[in-house]
């Protein structure tokens, strides 16, 4: 019997939205080396797109995230993945109607930069007076 959000998650995937569906096409195939999966389970929670090497969460927010107390617990799910070393992308559902292909670019292009900047090859700049 796989956990809750395992299974969840599997039954997410056979019902997703058109939303969800629309972007899927764009992010699927690993687009610029970048490979995503859908419906995704993180802990308790389970992304609509997730991306392991970037640690990316990608969240499509129809009009359900602006009623009752959905935007508390969008905010407190942000936080805990936030907190886990997650970064959390929302996108809103008028923005995929308008270009899935535009926004799936930009998702792509936020996964392939990365969260720290390499230090230079020469190591790390000398401490103060070691110059």
């Amino acid at each position: 019997m796989p956990r809750p959000e395992v299974a969840l998650a599997r039954k997410l995937r056979r019902t997703m939205t058109l939303l969800e569906v629309m972007l899927w096409q764009h992010l699927r195939g690993s687009p610029d080396g970048m490979r995503f999966r859908r419906q995704h389970p993180i802990g308790c929670y389970v992304a609509d797109f997730f991306c392991a090497k970037a640690r990316l969460i990608v969240e499509v927010d129809g009009a359900i995230h602006g009623v009752e107390a959905r935007p508390i617990r969008d905010t407190a799910r942000d936080r805990y993945l936030n907190e886990n070393g997650y970064r959390v992308m929302r996108i809103g559902a008028a923005d995929i109607l308008r270009d899935a292909e535009a926004v799936a670019a930009s998702i792509v292009s936020l996964a392939a930069a990365p969260l720290h900047h390499s230090p230079a090859a020469s190591g790390p700049p000398p401490r103060a007076g070691e110059e």
